[in-house]
């Protein structure tokens, strides 16, 4: 595949996945990066489904990764078509944000229509996934974060935001579901929040917290194509925006690609010129530079050899 562009996860600096294989056997130097969108240059021997010139994205297995790189090797059954009207950085930013997020919700969460959704990180790419899903699926959504966040989450669906610096969180009430990207204290004290039968879901590792009568899930995305194509379909009519905070060349390295270092949306890699003829739709679908009128905490600084 040539990539096109590469979505980014700070975490993966962190990731046992990204510095060894399955057995734990050392594999660096590592090309790190999972979210790409691209176009098919050659197929392997039996792979069907799949033209040369085709756009695609999605996610690479998590012991392979490598999509920060002009040409990574993918398993075709990890690649989603991606429609000529979706910018390759829209495309790049969706796979794990919106994978995580209806996972969470849907699969794990089981939410349903009327239920409350203590949403941390909503300004975040998956958090603001996490907060549109919910609304459009009948949601009360209240989102988390630091108080420069509250106008993204808003922007985004939340019905109310709470602070998490100033604002005590055991105001929210009980809630019937946590969708939790945070972890730690602010984990613990969610777990006390949920009401009898609600369920805290994590992607930031196993719960500590086992409240009574309630469920506690730890969850790590899987790539899903058909669910895919309904994220993206729900981008291209308007019902869901990718949020991008950051889009960087490959060459520079900015701030946020540190884990400790906090990013508002998500950071893409673009590794070749955007398309042109995508460009409306990705004013249309989701700079949340220009929407919330908030400028990027990311912005690109020295050249680093390790992204690459």
């Amino acid at each position: 595949m040539e990539v096109h562009a590469s979505g980014f996860v700070p975490a993966e600096w962190e990731w046992p996945s990204t510095w060894g294989d399955r057995s734990r056997h050392d594999r660096t130097p590592a090309i790190i990066g999972h979210e790409f969108a691209r176009v098919v240059t050659a197929l392997g021997y039996g792979t069907t489904g799949l033209s040369l010139g085709q756009r695609v994205f999605g996610i690479t297995d998590w012991h392979r990764d490598g999509t920060l790189a002009e040409y990574a090797a993918v398993e075709a059954r990890n690649l989603a078509p991606l429609p000529g009207d979706v910018d390759f950085t829209v495309g790049a930013s969706l796979p794990i944000s919106g994978l995580t997020a209806w996972q969470g919700l849907f699969q794990h969460g089981r939410l349903r229509a009327g239920q409350s959704v203590l949403a941390h990180g909503a300004a975040g790419a998956v958090g603001a996934m996490v907060t549109q899903l919910a609304r459009e699926f009948g949601g009360y959504v209240i989102g988390t974060g630091r108080a420069a966040d509250r106008q993204a989450a808003l922007v985004f669906g939340a019905n109310d935001f709470l602070d998490l610096e100033h604002d005590d969180l055991g105001d929210v009430g009980g809630v019937d579901l946590v969708f939790d990207v945070i972890g730690g204290d602010v984990q613990r004290r969610s777990a006390s929040l949920l009401r009898p039968g609600g369920t805290l879901v994590s992607v930031v590792g196993p719960v500590e917290a086992r409240p009574v009568d309630r469920l506690t899930i730890d969850f790590v995305v899987e790539s899903v194509p058909g669910r895919l194509m309904e994220i993206v379909g729900r981008v291209r009519d308007g019902r869901l925006r990718t949020h991008i905070g950051t889009v960087v060349s490959p060459r520079r390295r900015p701030p946020c690609a540190h884990p400790d270092r906090a990013a508002q949306g998500k950071t893409v890699i673009r590794v070749r010129p955007r398309n042109v003829g995508a460009a409306s739709l990705q004013a249309r679908s989701g700079d949340a530079r220009r929407d919330l009128q908030t400028p990027s905490t990311c912005t690109p600084s020295a050249t680093s050899s390790k992204v690459l």
